[in-house]
């Protein structure tokens, strides 16, 4: 899917509802839409454990999970954990805001899926993605897929990733690997902790 989150179009907005958002995925999949363009990206880079950093309803989570990789889930909002928990309760889900998380622990990779940048109150991305580079691993990959077009775009989230000690090492247009056109609407970015 290139763009899978179908939150409100206003950034910045707080507000969800879990079972709803989570009815909408369940018509999609059920549709024969491709739900797990983000997970087959991740799975990719082979990570061993993933933080899903503004899971949602934890629809990505869950893919990876069933594929055999550890995840955590962490959303700000408790409506889209609730349901994340139902639909998989054997998983982590963590009510938090990702600007000052700390699990106390790191992750082979960080997944921001769903426009999170473009959700996060305006002004605080610098902090979202230092949030996700202290839950880095050595070598850790930050992946995030957004819409570039709301404020925020590339040339910030590169100046915010490398403010947090990451490097951009692939970027993409679609999570299907389409390849990125300085200026498009959408990207995938992978960014690498140093080792």
């Amino acid at each position: 899917m290139t763009d899978p989150d179908d939150r409100p179009d206003a950034p910045g907005e707080t507000t969800w509802d879990g079972d709803a958002y989570q009815r909408r995925l369940d018509t999609l999949a059920a549709s024969g839409a491709d739900m797990h363009g983000e997970a087959e990206l991740v799975r990719g880079y082979a990570p061993a454990s993933v933080l899903d950093a503004g899971c949602g309803t934890g629809r990505v989570a869950v893919e990876l999970a069933r594929c055999g990789v550890e995840v955590v889930g962490v959303d700000r909002d408790p409506s889209m954990i609730a349901t994340a928990r139902r639909v998989a309760p054997e998983l982590e889900w963590q009510v938090a805001d990702l600007t000052g998380l700390d699990l106390g622990r790191t992750f082979d990779l960080v997944l921001l899926a769903g426009n999170v940048p473009v959700f996060t109150p305006r002004g605080t991305q610098g902090a979202l993605v230092a949030g996700c580079a202290r839950h880095l691993a050595p070598g850790g990959r930050l992946v995030a897929g957004f819409r570039t077009e709301c404020g925020y775009g590339t040339d910030a989230y590169d100046a915010d990733a490398d403010a947090a000690g990451l490097r951009l090492e692939d970027r993409w247009a679609s999570w299907d690997g389409e390849p990125w056109v300085p200026g498009g609407s959408y990207a995938v970015s992978v960014h690498r902790r140093p080792r």
